[in-house]
């Protein structure tokens, strides 16, 4: 009963939001076709936001502008592991809207492997996983602060980066640099 009396108090109140998260401002999202992105990119799109979803499949993207249902939303096939996809993203970003207000590195892959197995999945892994994150802000964060507007970085990271747990030694490692670069850029 307590705590049925307390929850609204818990859920129920206004949470401050970063400055970049606001109408007419513009999310490059990666991995923004299912998920943790498809869901970030709904929210995004209900608080205003122009977007830039950015995934491998064409298919999958079109099926989540068909969910999303905004209208201000550019749609490009990326495969974070490779720079040059990375900086095509953004080429294509500043072209369309002129600013990117928030990059979300969020495509993530695994399996990966243990620390003897596995080496082809492991530099699968660790591609998409920590070199398509810094390729993200290798490529966006010169050009988000040359704007000199507010702006975010968002690295989608997980518990496996800090716990380290034994299973996946692959994606553990790609998750802990992920934690490494965004602590980096927090300072």
């Amino acid at each position: 009963a307590q705590l049925q009396k307390e929850a609204p108090k818990l859920y129920n109140h206004s949470m401050k939001t970063h400055s970049a998260l606001a109408a007419g401002r513009v999310a490059v999202i990666t991995g923004a076709a299912s998920g943790i992105g498809l869901a970030a990119a709904r929210r995004f799109a209900s608080l205003g936001m122009k977007l830039c979803l950015a995934d491998l499949s064409a298919d999958a993207l079109a099926r989540a502008v068909s969910e999303i249902g905004s209208r201000d939303i550019l749609t490009v096939p990326t495969d974070v592991s490779q720079l040059a996809s990375v900086q095509a993203l953004k080429d294509k970003a500043y072209a369309a809207f002129g600013e990117v207000a928030v990059l979300m590195n969020n495509a993530g892959t695994a399996p990966g492997g243990g620390p003897w197995d596995h080496i082809d999945r492991w530099k699968t892994v660790l591609d998409v996983n920590l070199w398509g994150v810094i390729h993200g802000v290798q490529t966006f964060a010169p050009a988000m602060l040359a704007q000199k507007t507010d702006g975010a970085i968002v690295n989608t990271g997980s518990k496996q980066g800090i716990t380290c747990p034994p299973g996946d030694t692959a994606y553990n490692v790609s998750k802990a640099g992920v934690k490494v670069i965004t602590e980096a850029l927090a300072h």
